[in-house]
């Protein structure tokens, strides 16, 4: 007893230190460790995704705007091509009628004279240039060359028969101009050359307004000499392109006009964009700088990271509501548990919840019930023990003579006791070995019979995974006939599309044919021709129009015809894997049904093996428990008269200590009395 009461002492003063280094620890919150782990996680989370989410846009917006300004300079470059036709359309016109008529030098200046001022892109009117040195012109006309065999536009002339576009040069006046040039079919044998100024000022007015992007601007340049032949800075008209410029765009343009390299890439701070002109050597150059196009992208970068920052906050504050809703229990249970610490029992903890808080509570309360149920024993068995103590003074004088007689007999038992218990253990030993080794097998079975079990489940599950999935395969196959049978029919539809193209070609070659005759004739009747001339070269554009527009739907016909043959052959290919996938897969039903089956056999042979263990268990486990009762049995006796000889033999000698005990098992009582009283029940 006293052994019991310097421990009780101990323990209290070791829940003492225990009180006092908590309070000296520092108290952290849940609600904050939890803020601050979740919190960068997701700081982290929408980071990324905003950096992910600029990136792409970046690079879609990169390719949006590069597509833009590819399909600007297609459109210019069209513009381009339309102008430069007509103005040679007209040019070709001129040509045709002074050649039809075998005109005198005196004709063919009335034929100038009434195309002069007809065209506003050529201010000095058409001229002719021969042989002989001469240059005849429109009387109203003020071109002059000094030197005819020896000009630019000459020597440029004598090297074609149509009419066409020549480099750029200066004419008598200084200006820089591009001169369409053509040999005349005359009869004799004096050579004519048909020409006529292009100023490179009516280019410069065609390159910049034909810019369709926002901000983008364009040049066109000679590839035969690099000189630039429009520019929105005048001051780099007719200056040459060269790789050695101190500005980027120029020099980087260069260099890719030396690599024929016309794809669209960027230079310098500019996404620069390439369109050779058809039936030139001119190249037109369209340029946007790089900033304009990532300012779009810049923006939604901003917008991102606000939208980012916005959720991070609305995030923050649903994790801290939803944190003190969930939370807010714990701090009710830990006050009860700090004031049962100081020894109050009387708190009831009360949390309406349903989860692990709830439990928590529960346990809880129940601890605090058993506590009080347990002081109140004490109590009850404090004073119990007070009276019984008095008990036992007058119990040890009886047992000191009882001990006397006592003695004797156990001596006389202690030896056949002794046998018996020897016997005994030897049974219990063999009884106890046999119980084990059945009870691991039969948890061996258990577990193979749980595994067997799970595995039928699967192999069900599996077949019937399997036959949706060939279900599956039969649909696919099914949708892919339709998608080729749609193919081929749009395959037919085009090729009647193609024929009604050419039919389209062939009335717009007829259509040229007869608007040429008209022009003919118009310049016959001269100045009554006038505008009826007018109305056949309208007539004739519309006709080169169609007949080209019919050549491109033509060519954009033949590549989707390659393109649905193409697609026709991936499908049949398709197909093929498909029956073929098909055939594997029923094939693996039929596996998946063979082993369901061979499972099923296993599993009740593994059943009807556990009934038999579980039998023997039985029988081994009443068996070991019949012979370890009658071994403890046998032991208990032997140990017991073992010890009642020598406790008769001390019950004399300790009757009067138990005399003595008693005294202090009475002090012992009050004491316990006084440790139970500190608890509030």
């Amino acid at each position: 007893m006293y052994l019991w009461d310097k421990r009780f002492h101990k323990g209290e003063k070791v829940s003492k230190m225990a009180k006092q280094s908590e309070k000296k620890k520092k108290i952290r919150k849940i609600s904050t460790k939890l803020i601050s782990r979740i919190l960068p996680i997701v700081a982290v989370t929408i980071l990324v995704l905003v950096i992910v989410s600029a990136t792409l846009a970046k690079n879609r917006m990169t390719e949006m705007a590069n597509e833009t300004l590819e399909s600007s300079i297609s459109n210019q470059g069209d513009n381009i091509e339309s102008w430069l036709g007509k103005n040679l359309q007209y040019f070709g016109t001129v040509k045709h009628v002074i050649e039809s008529q075998n005109m005198t030098d005196d004709e063919t200046v009335e034929v100038l004279n009434s195309f002069y001022s007809y065209n506003s892109n050529v201010p000095n009117g058409m001229y002719i240039g021969t042989s002989e040195g001469e240059l005849i012109t429109a009387e109203e006309s003020t071109f002059e060359e000094s030197d005819v065999l020896s000009s630019t536009w000459y020597l440029q002339g004598i090297t074609r028969v149509d009419m066409a576009y020549g480099t750029a040069h200066k004419d008598a006046d200084g200006n820089t101009v591009i001169s369409a040039t053509g040999i005349l079919d005359l009869e004799g044998d004096d050579i004519k050359v048909l020409a006529a100024d292009v100023p490179l000022d009516s280019i410069s007015v065609i390159v910049n307004s034909g810019v369709k992007m926002t901000d983008a601007s364009s040049f066109l340049v000679d590839t035969n000499d690099n000189t630039i032949l429009a520019h929105r800075d005048s001051s780099l008209v007719s200056t040459t392109l060269d790789t050695s410029n101190s500005d980027k765009l120029l020099s980087g343009a260069a260099q890719k006009l030396v690599d024929k390299d016309y794809t669209t890439s960027e230079i310098g701070d500019y996404v620069v964009a390439f369109k050779e002109i058809s039936g030139t050597d001119w190249i037109l150059i369209s340029y946007i700088p790089s900033s304009i196009i990532l300012k779009t992208v810049t923006q939604m970068g901003n917008l991102l990271s606000l939208i980012g920052l916005v959720a991070l906050i609305i995030i923050v504050l649903a994790i801290l509501y939803v944190v003190k809703k969930v939370i807010a229990p714990l701090g009710l249970i830990t006050n009860h548990i700090t004031a049962m610490s100081e020894g109050d029992f009387t708190i009831d903890v009360d949390v309406d919840s349903n989860d692990e808080i709830g439990i928590m509570a529960g346990k809880v309360t129940d601890f605090v019930s058993s506590m009080r149920g347990m002081l109140t024993s004490i109590s009850d068995e404090s004073e119990k023990l007070r009276s019984e103590s008095d008990n036992s003074d007058r119990v040890s004088k009886i047992m000191y003579d009882a001990s006397q007689s006592q003695s004797e007999a156990m001596k006389q038992l202690n030896e056949t006791v002794d046998q018996l218990a020897t016997a005994v253990n030897d049974i219990a030993q063999n009884a106890t070995t046999l119980a084990t080794v059945v009870s691991d097998t039969r948890e061996n079975s258990d577990k193979a019979n749980e595994s067997m079990k799970e595995t039928v489940l699967i192999s069900k599950k599996g077949r019937s995974d399997m036959e949706q999935l060939s279900v599956a395969m039969r649909e696919i196959q099914a949708a892919n006939t339709e998608l080729v049978e749609s193919i081929n029919s749009v395959g037919t539809a085009s090729e009647e599309i193609t024929k009604i193209v050419g039919m389209i070609g062939e009335i717009a070659e007829e259509t040229n044919l007869l608007s040429l005759n008209a022009s003919i004739e118009a310049a016959r009747a001269g100045e009554a021709g006038k505008g009826f001339a007018v109305v056949a070269m309208e007539i004739g554009k519309l006709a080169q129009t169609s007949a080209e527009s019919a050549q491109n739907i033509a060519s954009l016909i033949g590549e989707v015809r390659k393109l649905i043959d193409r697609a026709v052959g991936q499908a049949n290919a398709s197909a093929e894997s498909i029956q073929e996938n098909g055939e594997l897969i029923q094939v693996a039903v039929g596996t998946f049904d063979q082993i369901y089956t061979n499972i099923e056999e296993s599993n009740h042979l593994i059943e009807a093996m556990i009934e038999d263990v579980g039998k023997v268990d039985d029988v081994a486990t009443n068996v070991a428990a019949i012979t370890e009762e009658q071994a403890a049995s046998a032991e208990e006796i032997l140990a017991t008269s073992e010890s009642m000889v020598e406790m008769a033999d001390d019950i004399t000698k300790s009757s009067q200590d138990v005399a003595d005990n008693s005294n202090e098992l009475a002090d012992t009582s009050h004491t316990l009395t006084s440790y139970v009283k500190k608890f509030k029940i």
